[in-house]
């Protein structure tokens, strides 16, 4: 894989921080021109480094409900779709898997309705065991890491509910 350059780098960083920055703005600040950084991006998206553009909304401004850490305990016999079943659901913000077959879910959901949402995710006979933790407060924090020194660069993107 070919090795990201620091213009790549600074690219990535005006991204993170407005993801909805125009080419031509991006080009002035990293002094190529716009077809260039239309280019770069392209190739980035090839190579999987950057994998979408989207918004990140407080959903607990939109619907009524909690927001809920869940951990569930899965057997490991579940099948490999259950990542994918999870995130889809519509109160699901965030979805991780583990190496040991557990899940944990970042979700907005009507009190008490954790059962059903796992139920929308995976037969509840695989779910050995779940905790859910109330949310007060949660941040998302990507970062590009400075090539040289292998520190994280400057620009963080915060999001906080």
């Amino acid at each position: 894989m070919r090795q990201l350059d620091d213009t790549d780098l600074e690219i990535l960083r005006l991204l993170l921080e407005d993801a909805s920055r125009t080419y031509s703005d991006i080009a002035e600040i990293v002094d190529v021109s716009p077809p260039t950084v239309s280019d770069r991006i392209d190739r980035l998206r090839e190579m999987g480094v950057i994998r979408r553009f989207t918004i990140d909304l407080d959903s607990s401004k939109l619907n009524d409900g909690v927001s809920v850490l869940v951990e569930a305990e899965l057997s490991p016999t579940v099948d490999d779709g259950v990542l994918e079943r999870f995130a889809a659901l519509e109160d699901v913000e965030h979805a991780f898997l583990t190496a040991d077959s557990r899940v944990f879910l970042n979700a907005n959901v009507p009190e008490g309705d954790v059962r059903q949402l796992l139920a929308g995710g995976v037969d509840l006979d695989l779910v050995e065991r779940f905790d859910v933790s109330l949310l007060v407060q949660s941040e998302w924090r990507p970062k590009v890491k400075d090539r040289d020194a292998g520190t994280e660069g400057g620009l963080e993107q915060t999001v906080r509910q």
